[in-house]
């Protein structure tokens, strides 16, 4: 059985700041004036990645309503910038509580928080890309990190018994059969499926899932947007996104900063999100190409292998005239209006997701047809199943 552990840190292990939660500075006494202000008033402005991506210009098109965005990781805490948001879950690993809510690593409460973390009012707590998205938590990987690839399996198999509408895998690893039909299974099954390209210098290239034909590969970059060191790069890569220095939530009320692709994986899961809930109808693959068509290209013209099709544009893949990959898009056009939640529409009552599901079958049938014939990537037969490190 091939391990995996979580895709944040790599080379930045040996320090505790990016693993651990950051303390909460000391506050005066009573009468007395703060000497600083708390981690929650300044993590907002730590988050550089939102300027960066205009992410209050994209929020003012659409929070997330009605996605929800299955994370398989250590669990996630119901942090108070982030459990409004928080569905109840389930624990595969021993030592959890059953629904996906404990997590004593602070990683997968990280990851959902660049999510959708709603934060506690103005700018005090984090805030997420998709701040109206629910996080439906998966405990597949115990404390330490080092998970198991048939865990991982059955966690995104359960997504897709939840209705998920994305899928957020910060993991690169063994490619067990399991884990190949589960991922196969979810790509057909309409869902978005976005994984971690791995972390320099355990990993040497792109690692599995994301890999897999169908699943959006995510690089990394730093503050001056150009490719951050620890990334992986090769032809897999699709997009990439944010991964230096990346505040978010942990552990205990706690907040965190995390370097690697596992960041940069959550960003742009947030970001389809966003184009789900604006698109409601859109195939999941037609969302994938949203993100790469609208990508700001980086590097040599076209594709590369550090940038893929280049970093993120969240207004653009929310606005911009997509064609579509070659079969008919059953989205409506960019142009329109407000976005309403999945359980809004016409005719879906409450469960907009169960809904969607049944309303968009037939695109499902052609989405598992057309998809071999217009992934954009293939992945060698002979290469070696790779090692999983989330």
């Amino acid at each position: 059985m091939k391990h995996f552990s979580r895709q944040s840190l790599t080379a930045f292990a040996a320090l505790l700041s990016l693993i651990a939660p950051t303390a909460l500075p000391t506050r005066g006494s009573p009468g007395q004036p703060n000497s600083e202000p708390s981690e929650a008033e300044r993590v907002r402005a730590d988050q550089w990645h939102l300027e960066y991506l205009r992410a209050s210009d994209a929020q003012q098109i659409t929070h997330g309503a009605g996605v929800i965005v299955a994370v398989p990781d250590t669990g996630v805490q119901p942090h108070p910038d982030l459990r409004n948001n928080l569905l109840r879950g389930i624990d595969i690993v021993p030592d959890g509580n059953g629904d996906g809510q404990n997590d004593q690593n602070s990683h997968g409460t990280g990851m959902a928080g660049l999510i959708a973390a709603h934060g506690q009012g103005g700018t005090l707590g984090a805030l997420g890309l998709a701040p109206d998205a629910k996080i439906l938590p998966i405990r597949d990987t115990p404390t330490d990190g080092q998970g198991e690839a048939d865990a991982l399996a059955a966690g995104i198999d359960y997504a897709v018994r939840q209705g998920a509408d994305v899928i957020c895998i910060s993991s690169v690893g063994g490619a067990g059969i399991p884990l190949q039909r589960s991922i196969k299974a979810a790509l057909a099954a309409n869902i978005v499926l976005v994984a971690a390209a791995g972390n320099k210098p355990d990993d040497t290239k792109v690692g599995y899932p994301a890999s897999e034909d169908g699943v959006i590969a995510v690089g990394g970059i730093g503050r001056d947007g150009t490719h951050a060191d620890i990334s992986v790069t090769g032809p897999d890569i699709d997009v990439v996104a944010p991964a230096v220095d990346i505040y978010s939530t942990s552990i205990n009320g706690k907040y965190r900063k995390g370097t690697g692709t596992s960041d940069a994986t959550a960003i742009v899961a947030g970001a389809a999100a966003l184009i789900r809930s604006k698109y409601p109808y859109l195939p999941a693959q037609e969302v994938a190409h949203r993100l790469t068509a609208t990508a700001i290209d980086k590097g040599p013209p076209g594709r590369d292998d550090e940038y893929g099709y280049g970093v993120i544009d969240l207004v653009a893949a929310l606005t911009a005239d997509v064609p579509p990959l070659g079969f008919e898009s059953v989205s409506a056009p960019a142009a329109t209006g407000s976005t309403a939640a999945a359980g809004d529409r016409p005719g879906e009552g409450g469960d907009g997701a169960t809904a969607r599901g049944l309303a968009t079958l037939a695109v499902i049938v052609a989405v598992a047809v057309g998809w071999a014939l217009v992934a954009r990537r293939r992945r060698r037969g002979d290469d070696p199943p790779p090692r999983i490190s989330r």
